[in-house]
């Protein structure tokens, strides 16, 4: 018998407490996520680039209307934050933790997990939109590691690419001719949390 260590267990659905469904599948819609088939007495979207997706309709939870807070990650924050609002979705300001307290604006060195926003949808549940580019250590199994979206792959793209350019100067200006292996190693350890090459 597999002991729950072994055990995959993966998270499919959260629940979004709502008053009114139609008006929470336009919110929803707006944000560009897919409507996906379901049972008539759920609604189900899911975010682009998530496995995960959210759940609400009439009597699928008794949580009050709201009372949900949910994590967003995004590659880019900044590109996300300017694309919602020209979409016309409200959405609060850019901040960072600083010493003493949120400081308004994005972490000047966009460190990964440091800068969010917040928006909410009709009811008042939250989402908090937040920046992630390298995952903390042991959070991704590096034989596990892939990107959930073009934009992803895109953006981590870009990073390796600059990085790299850092690379080829400290080295003379060469041309490095086996740059795809360092890409390759530099995008696993980043969403890994390992050191990165230099």
């Amino acid at each position: 018998m597999k002991n729950l260590e072994e055990i995959d267990m993966k998270l499919e659905v959260t629940v979004v407490p709502v008053t009114d469904v139609e008006r929470a599948k336009e919110f929803y819609a707006r944000l560009g996520w897919r409507q996906d088939v379901t049972p008539s007495q759920v609604v189900q979207f899911t975010p682009r680039g998530s496995s995960a997706s959210v759940h609400f309709g009439e009597g699928v939870t008794t949580a009050e209307p709201g009372s949900g807070r949910h994590f967003l990650v995004v590659a880019d924050v900044v590109e996300t934050h300017e694309a919602l609002l020209a979409a016309g979705i409200e959405v609060g300001p850019l901040f960072h933790g600083g010493p003493d307290g949120p400081v308004e604006g994005a972490d000047p060195g966009r460190r990964s997990y440091v800068t969010r926003a917040e928006l909410a949808d009709p009811d008042g549940n939250t989402w908090i939109l937040q920046e992630v580019t390298t995952r903390l250590p042991g959070r991704v199994d590096a034989d596990d590691t892939s990107y959930a979206s073009i934009t992803d792959l895109a953006a981590a793209l870009r990073r390796a690419a600059v990085a790299h350019g850092e690379h080829e100067k400290r080295n003379g200006g060469e041309y490095d001719e086996n740059w795809p292996d360092w890409y390759a190693e530099y995008m696993v350890k980043e969403q890994t949390g390992q050191q990165l090459p230099l």
